[in-house]
């Protein structure tokens, strides 16, 4: 069976996780993003925020892990698997911060290709900031704009996800990927 891998992406505080959580909450296989994971292990090291003090390790330990997310989606027997988040994003949050990258970093978006990709636009009236989300809303709009150039670059055609409820979003990525 090939599983198709289908991302969820976004900026920050675009819905991304509530979606992800909708869809395995309706017996969908989804694989969590694990960035948040990351920082508070970093955390527990005693480095307040990895990815703004040492992006590049941040990003390598984060492309480790969704190479590995990519692998374990390939194992699950079912029609698709969702993931939060996908490869491309790691170059994208790079280029964000204006840092550069080792030639692995491009490679494992070339080797790694997913089915299909939703991108959740920057809204206003959802985001938020956390202890994990540094970033505010005009830094969430750059980074959108990151996301698009990024996937776009690696050939995606991207499905933007309308504003709504979590509820009908769901609805609205089931019903395409059904369609697909």
């Amino acid at each position: 069976m090939n599983t198709k891998k289908i991302v969820i992406t976004g900026g920050p505080g675009t819905g991304k996780t509530s979606i992800i959580n909708e869809l395995t909450k309706r017996g969908h296989d989804c694989i969590e993003e694990i960035s948040r994971q990351i920082t508070l292990k970093a955390r527990e090291d005693g480095i307040e925020q990895l990815f703004l003090t040492e992006p590049l390790l941040f990003s390598e330990l984060l492309l480790k892990g969704r190479k590995q997310q990519y692998i374990d989606a390939e194992a699950i027997q079912k029609d698709f698997v969702f993931l939060d988040r996908g490869i491309p994003d790691v170059l994208a949050y790079m280029d964000f911060i204006g840092d550069t990258y080792p030639k692995d970093f491009t490679d494992a978006c070339k080797e790694n290709i997913y089915d299909h990709v939703f991108i959740l636009a920057p809204w206003q009236e959802i985001f938020s900031s956390d202890s994990e989300r540094y970033e505010n809303f005009e830094q969430a709009i750059e980074i959108h704009k990151h996301l698009l150039n990024t996937y776009k670059t690696y050939n995606y055609s991207l499905l933007d996800v309308p504003f709504g409820s979590v509820e009908s979003r769901a609805d609205f990525i089931l019903n395409v990927v059904k369609a697909l």
